[in-house]
């Protein structure tokens, strides 16, 4: 749910970003076309939301034709693989989706600056915000099979609510920050997901290959911690391998994990 969460709120904060952009920059130039951005907004945004939810719905029945020992296998590799996914959605497919955004905002910017708004331009903006379902839908592929299709909902329905929020202050002019410091922020939150989730799927491989649990490997109690029967205990143990038997096999797999992705992606990024 966390992943979800914070990946919707990252995309559809950019959603009302770019409705703002629209409406201040015809605001601006005094053009009367309100109605239209927020036509194409309203249908942009149920499309997006529809995306990821049609995405939640085959992740959830994917589970239902698998055998207890092959949904073991598979929830492993494919946490593996999400963990190292994560990472490069943060450092290379952000990037890439942001850069090409940003072109295309510009032109529609001078489009509107020139006193146009048609057909073209109402379908652009309504393909810029299907466009960040889209990449909710693709982010969150792979990891929404590990949660709950209502889990993936509620997180969804989070994200969208805090990110609509968020922009309408800001469009009001309420709230003043750095974008970049919240998608740092939320970039953060991901790189550890990606790290909980390569933890508990290298955890989950041995488990069914070896018959070892690692975390009777150099343990680590944390009793302060609670149980992962509880709400939190599951949360800890899901987003960040937290958990009451730890391990500092753990720690190991995090700190390697961490400079693999610091190696292959951030160095590239930087």
């Amino acid at each position: 749910m966390l992943s979800t969460l914070i990946i919707s709120l990252r995309e559809y904060l950019e959603v009302f970003l770019i409705i703002g952009v629209f409406l201040g920059i015809i605001k601006k130039l005094n053009l009367n076309k309100t109605k239209e951005i927020l036509l194409a907004s309203i249908i942009g945004i149920v499309i997006s939301i529809m995306l990821p939810i049609i995405t939640f719905l085959f992740s959830d029945q994917a589970s239902v034709f698998l055998t207890k020992k092959n949904s073991e296998l598979l929830e492993g590799y494919l946490m593996i693989f999400s963990g190292f996914f994560l990472g490069y959605v943060v450092f290379t497919l952000h990037d890439f989706f942001n850069r090409h955004r940003a072109k295309k905002i510009l032109d529609a910017h001078e489009k509107i600056k020139n006193q146009v708004f048609d057909l073209s331009l109402f379908l652009t903006i309504i393909f810029f915000i299907i466009r960040e379902g889209f990449e909710i839908a693709l982010f969150t592929a792979t990891t929404s099979l590990f949660t709950k299709f209502i889990e993936n909902i509620i997180g969804l329905s989070i994200g969208f609510l805090i990110s609509a929020f968020l922009g309408f202050l800001i469009y009001l002019g309420y709230l003043k920050f750095s974008i970049s410091k919240i998608y740092k922020l939320t970039e953060y939150f991901i790189i550890i997901l990606g790290g909980s989730f390569i933890v508990n799927g290298v955890k989950e491989l041995f488990e069914v290959y070896f018959d070892i649990n690692l975390k009777n490997i150099l343990p680590i109690k944390l009793y302060f911690l609670p149980s992962t029967e509880t709400f939190i205990g599951h949360f800890l143990k899901t987003s960040f391998s937290l958990q009451r038997d730890y391990s500092l096999i753990f720690l190991l797999i995090l700190i390697l994990y961490f400079l693999i992705i610091k190696f292959f992606f951030f160095k590239k990024t930087k």
